[in-house]
């Protein structure tokens, strides 16, 4: 929960931002940009401590990195240190989601993987929720500063916590574990086609999602003349949607299989941006956002799922790990290349931008073999 509170927060800060430092939508795009690029480096080297080390050495120590960064980001005026402070923030996300979701596939029976990851995910989209909410807060009384100062002693004492706990010592990970744990040999093994369709899938997809995300609330502020709080508090709804989004993709992921689950969903996201875009009005903009809201985080669970089922066991982390890199490298690049797009067109054109990923990359999709 606390390694997600500050997963949306740069990108709701991209107007604020610009105001305060002077900046050119496209300079302030690099807040998401640049640390993501920057959390690139570690997906994998994390996959395989994943694969070796116990789950809350790892979780200790991303606790450790987010909770120092967050404070160095709470007191800088300068916009580079701003962005450096934000890639440690990043890197602390691969050791948390590398080692947490590979402990849950290994100790969660497959027919329950589905929910088990759902869960997970629900509890994410809470802490992402709580960190919009407490910043389009502290916006509003004081400074978007304090949201970061806020949370910083949290996330540093359930690090302790989580280092000293004896349930999360279990025997399949650590030492006990190296065994079974394989290396970049097993590179080879783990790009099959199945695979590679599911990374193809991923990217796609993610490109027009992450689009999407990181302009929501510029499109809210330029398109739509809300304030820069309200459409913070609006984008900041959409993790609390996406709490029960998470559960009912695991739900469905569980009933109808993952690969149905995630196409029916991502469809669903597709259409509800249709309508996204031509809605002004704040109450039913608030609505449609929030059904959209609610696929988008919906997605998530059977996506994960598919990453366990199509990769093996003994090399679970490393697997997470380049599922992530893949994922993370459209999501570093994302943002530049549609705001360049923005640029040239218009905000609006961030709607069918993202339709047209989303829908390519459910197209892709039919074509991974997959049990249900």
């Amino acid at each position: 929960m606390f390694l997600e509170v500050f997963y949306l927060t740069q990108v709701a800060l991209i107007p604020v931002i610009i105001q305060e430092f002077h900046l050119s939508l496209l300079e302030a795009s690099f807040v998401a940009t640049v640390p993501s690029l920057a959390s690139l480096l570690t997906y994998i080297p994390s996959g395989l401590l994943a694969d070796r080390l116990s789950v809350n050495h790892l979780l200790f120590a991303s606790m450790t990195v987010e909770g120092i960064s967050v404070l160095i980001v709470s007191q800088t005026n300068n916009f580079w240190t701003l962005v450096v402070a934000l890639c440690f923030t990043r890197i602390a996300s691969p050791l948390y989601h590398t080692s947490g979701l590979s402990q849950i596939t290994r100790i969660a029976k497959r027919e329950q993987l589905s929910m088990a990851i759902g869960l997970h995910n629900a509890l994410g989209n809470l802490g992402s929720a709580a960190g919009v909410v407490s910043l389009a807060v502290f916006l509003s009384i004081l400074s978007w500063r304090w949201a970061y100062i806020f949370w910083a002693a949290p996330i540093l004492i359930w690090g302790v916590i989580v280092l000293m706990s004896s349930q999360l010592k279990s025997p399949q990970s650590g030492k006990a574990h190296i065994e079974s744990a394989v290396g970049l040999r097993s590179l080879s093994r783990l790009f099959c086609p199945a695979f590679l369709i599911f990374l193809a899938v991923v990217g796609v997809r993610e490109l027009g999602s992450t689009a999407i995300s990181t302009f929501m609330t510029t499109y809210f502020v330029k398109a739509v003349s809300l304030s820069e709080s309200m459409a913070s508090l609006i984008f900041g709804l959409g993790p609390f949607v996406g709490i029960v989004g998470s559960l009912a993709g695991g739900y469905l992921g569980e009933r109808a299989g993952a690969k149905k689950a995630l196409s029916w969903i991502t469809l669903a996201s597709a259409v509800s941006l249709s309508i996204l875009g031509f809605v002004s009005q704040l109450y039913v903009l608030t609505l449609v956002y929030l059904v959209y809201a609610f696929f988008s985080y919906a997605v998530w669970s059977p996506m994960n799922t598919m990453a366990a089922d199509v990769t093996p066991l003994a090399a679970r982390g490393l697997s997470y790990g380049i599922y992530f890199f893949a994922e993370g490298l459209i999501v570093s690049l994302a943002p530049v290349l549609a705001a360049g797009v923005i640029q040239l067109s218009g905000i609006w054109i961030v709607f069918p931008f993202g339709i047209a990923f989303l829908v390519a990359g459910v197209i892709i999709l039919q074509l991974l073999r997959y049990p249900k």
